[in-house]
């Protein structure tokens, strides 16, 4: 396991912008706001050799009533300021290494004395990273972070990137011995990535999987924003789930935090192998469900549909019969129903199963995970040469290509080119002779084939070289 280091300090002291310059990317989101963070945010980087895990956090705040070393934070609706606490208090007790920031403009605050007298509780290595040091006079003020009882500051500027290569050398030796398994390769285990509007019950459902508060729950839409990794065990099998935030129309998105939270939850689908799209059973299919849909569609991932909310929907149902007789096979034919408007709206991925559950009961929860597990064999199928050449004549003999142009289309033979997504290669006389519907029939004879169910493929038309002859003829 890689060792794990947070960053932890009151709101608004530059924590997520020092995350997302030693990620290098901008995985958290930055807002000049303070409490624009809430969950824990993981993202690896190296330094000298040596790969560790930062964790972001949400800002400390104490006091203001809580009891002395309980987390607290200003500005945050009641029950939601106590989730927050509870996952930097998680954050503070998972890592290895916790990385102090203060803020070297406004100088030492009461509440970094009390979050220095949390972290010296806390029995771990922390650094204080004295943030926005921007000139020189700051940088001597600094000093003034040794009077914490923490250790020397390292003053810093997350902006500039001034000090924070003597903050990774700190950390380095402050991180526990390299362990054998310290380069365990995490690249086979499958990746899903729960994805929906926002409000559908993506972090119930993670949270239902796990067995445990590892996202932050809440009945506000929005409340997650960030796009959370947790490695779970499952049937003997290992999987990553990523929570996301839940995805709007690029055109229904809010400046700030909500733009940053959806192009999380995009970035999250492209990392992904397979997604579950959730949809909310007590409202329908809506359009932000088909949108989503073509983006995992574009994407070439597996896809899972889950019609969740399935019992409040059936509450819904039932009330609105009132008192008419419930026949036994209402539900049935309820579900059949929905599976019907499913299949209409999301007919551009006819090759989704459709589950219905609910991330509040546990309904079906179990079934998502065995089919998740399923597409993610299927993605890594290897398809014998031979007997997808066979495949592809025989779909030829029975329905000849479209002529484009007076130009018949040639398909001199296929090879699988990779799995996660299968990849499928046909070498033709001419790519631009292929017409989409074609395209499309050889996909579906391809599925009939081999199944692929839950799970894009592609199909890459090439025109056939002298080279390609020569290695294929070998």
């Amino acid at each position: 396991m890689k060792p794990l280091v947070a960053i932890v300090g009151r709101p608004n002291v530059g924590k997520s912008t020092f995350f997302n310059r030693m990620i290098g990317e901008r995985i958290a989101i930055v807002e000049d706001l303070p409490g624009t963070t809430r969950d824990r945010l993981y993202g690896d980087t190296d330094w000298n050799g040596r790969t560790f895990t930062f964790i972001d956090t949400g800002g400390l705040e104490l006091g203001g009533g809580n009891p002395v070393g309980q987390i607290g934070l200003d500005n945050q609706p009641g029950d939601l300021m106590n989730h927050v606490m509870a996952q930097a208090q998680l954050a503070i007790d998972e890592a290895d290494v916790i990385v102090f920031m203060v803020d070297a403009r406004s100088g030492i605050t009461a509440a970094d004395q009390d979050v220095a007298d949390l972290l010296r509780r806390a029995n771990k290595p922390v650094i204080v990273a004295a943030n926005k040091a921007d000139n020189a006079a700051r940088r001597m003020d600094a000093v003034e972070f040794y009077s914490l009882g923490l250790g020397e500051p390292v003053d810093i500027s997350s902006i500039q990137g001034v000090g924070t290569g003597d903050l990774l050398d700190r950390i380095i030796e402050d991180l526990p011995p390299v362990a054998e398994n310290d380069d365990e390769d995490d690249e086979g285990i499958p990746r899903i990535a729960i994805v929906g509007r926002p409000n559908v019950g993506k972090s119930s459902l993670l949270n239902n999987i796990i067995g445990y508060q590892r996202s932050i729950v809440s009945d506000v839409p929005g409340t997650t924003r960030d796009a959370i990794d947790t490695e779970i065990e499952f049937e003997g099998h290992k999987l990553k789930l990523i929570d996301t935030a839940g995805i709007r129309r690029r055109g229904r998105v809010g400046a700030g935090i909500e733009k940053y939270s959806v192009l999380r939850s995009i970035r999250a689908l492209e990392r992904s192998d397979i997604a579950l799209l959730l949809v909310d059973a007590s409202e329908g299919l809506a359009a932000q469900d088909t949108h989503i849909a073509g983006e995992i569609h574009g994407a070439t991932k597996g896809v899972i549909v889950i019609v969740n909310k399935w019992d409040l929907a059936q509450e819904q149902r039932k009330a609105e019969r009132e008192g008419v007789y419930a026949h036994p096979n209402d539900e049935i034919e309820s579900a059949e129903a929905y599976r019907d408007i499913v299949a209409e709206g999301l007919k551009f991925i006819p090759y989704a199963p459709v589950i219905f559950a609910s991330a509040k009961t546990g309904y079906h929860v179990k079934s998502v995970l065995e089919a998740a597990l399923k597409i993610a064999e299927m993605r890594h199928l290897r398809v014998p040469t031979s007997r997808l050449n066979e495949v592809v004549q025989d779909a030829i003999r029975r329905h000849s290509p479209t002529v484009i142009r007076m130009k018949p289309l040639k398909i001199f033979y296929a090879t699988q080119a990779r799995v996660n997504p299968p990849t499928f290669v046909f070498f033709v006389n001419d790519p631009e002779a292929v017409h989409f519907s074609y395209e499309r029939y050889l996909e579906n004879r391809l599925r009939e084939a081999f199944s692929f169910n839950g799970t894009g493929i592609r199909l890459q038309f090439r025109a056939r070289t002298k080279e390609d002859i020569k290695n294929k003829d070998h």
